[in-house]
């Protein structure tokens, strides 16, 4: 598969043929199928760590705690299980819709202690709804299925997830290492997740109105430029009485890119979803030049899914509304901005809306 040519492809106005079937929901791992015993002290609890950023909670699996464009789930995830896990060590595969695992081997040689968990697709669950447009798709949703997991250690109190978002293969296209809890006390995150955030979280539905705060954009503009690290450039399109395209300042502000209203035309590049021109406000990440190669389109995106994906879980603490969008045609931001053409496209938006205010939280 040429991914230059299906990105330029993705990227343009042409319109996806009718829907084809999508497959089977989960690969057809060999072996008898096994629950995930629980974690004795000192364990990694697999059981927990999947239940809360994989495992579907509804029979048709759309249900999951990371969203996935028109809700086909096209992420496969295989464990490489070392020691300190709740299973034994080996290697498995993953079924989300039943949360069983299938062993499929040994553990690879010298595994670290913890879970290695990688990440393929399977794009035809994707092609089947957004034919020539699903690359993209499929390498976002890769990322935001890297950032549950690495939310899901961190609701579990294991020491940092390392996550490999590089671009550098398609198999696995993102791997997320989460190592076993570390021995002894160790002083609470203040900043994490609780279960009962990752497992309620869900794209709301449009219409998202209402200008967020400015201070609920800045902080939903930092956890995305955090987690994108520094592949791309993030900026908000904000309704309201003084619409503009802003950024996120180092002093805790939000500094001016552009004046005017850019909702409508987000709505138009972004596959005609016109509710978008009503939204409260568009977070937007941009790059991946038209010259970029493999490696540097699969790298832009898994971090812009991952971005969203964590900035997913600032809004929704803020009280917002928040519903990804992944799918752009012709959005050339940075010419639009008087930049050269083609070298700051958008990968990536989420919109938001101001939600209910009485349910906002620090």
């Amino acid at each position: 598969m040429d991914l230059v040519t299906a990105l330029a492809r993705a990227r343009t106005a042409e319109r996806p043929g009718p829907d084809t079937p999508a497959g089977p929901a989960v690969p057809d791992w060999p072996g008898p199928a096994r629950a995930i015993p629980p974690a004795g002290p000192g364990l990694l609890d697999l059981d927990r760590l999947l239940r809360l950023s994989l495992a579907a909670a509804d029979p048709r699996g759309r249900l999951r705690p990371a969203p996935s464009a028109g809700g086909l789930h096209p992420v496969d995830a295989r464990l490489a299980v070392g020691a300190g896990c709740s299973l034994p060590p080996g290697t498995y595969g993953y079924d989300p819709l039943r949360h069983r695992v299938h062993r499929l081997g040994p553990a690879p040689q010298a595994a670290p202690s913890g879970v290695t968990v990688e990440l393929t697709v399977t794009a035809r669950r994707t092609a089947s709804h957004y034919g020539h447009r699903a690359w993209p798709l499929l390498l976002l949703d890769t990322g935001h299925t890297a950032a549950a997991l690495a939310l899901a250690a961190r609701a579990l109190a294991t020491a940092p997830a390392v996550v490999r978002l590089d671009g550098a293969g398609e198999h696995p296209l993102a791997a997320v290492h989460v190592p076993p809890p570390a021995p002894g006390p160790h002083p609470p995150d203040p900043d994490a997740p609780a279960p009962a955030e990752l497992l309620a979280r869900r794209s709301a539905p449009p219409p998202l109105p209402g200008t967020p705060a400015r201070e609920d954009l800045h902080a939903v503009l930092t956890t995305a430029r955090e987690a994108g690290a520094g592949r791309l450039r993030w900026c908000v399109a904000v309704g309201g009485p003084r619409p503009e395209l802003v950024e996120a300042a180092p002093d805790g502000t939000l500094r001016r890119l552009a004046g005017g209203e850019a909702r409508p035309t987000l709505a138009a590049w972004a596959a005609g979803q016109g509710w978008i021109a009503d939204a409260g406000a568009v977070l937007l990440g941009y790059g991946c030049p038209s010259d970029a190669g493999p490696p540097r389109i699969r790298g832009d995106h898994l971090h812009a899914g991952h971005a969203v994906g964590c900035a997913l879980l600032t809004a929704a603490r803020r009280g917002l509304a928040a519903r990804p969008v992944g799918s752009w045609q012709r959005a050339d931001l940075g010419a639009a901005l008087g930049g050269p053409p083609a070298r700051n496209w958008i990968v990536h938006g989420l919109a938001l809306g101001a939600g209910r205010p009485e349910k906002r939280t620090t």
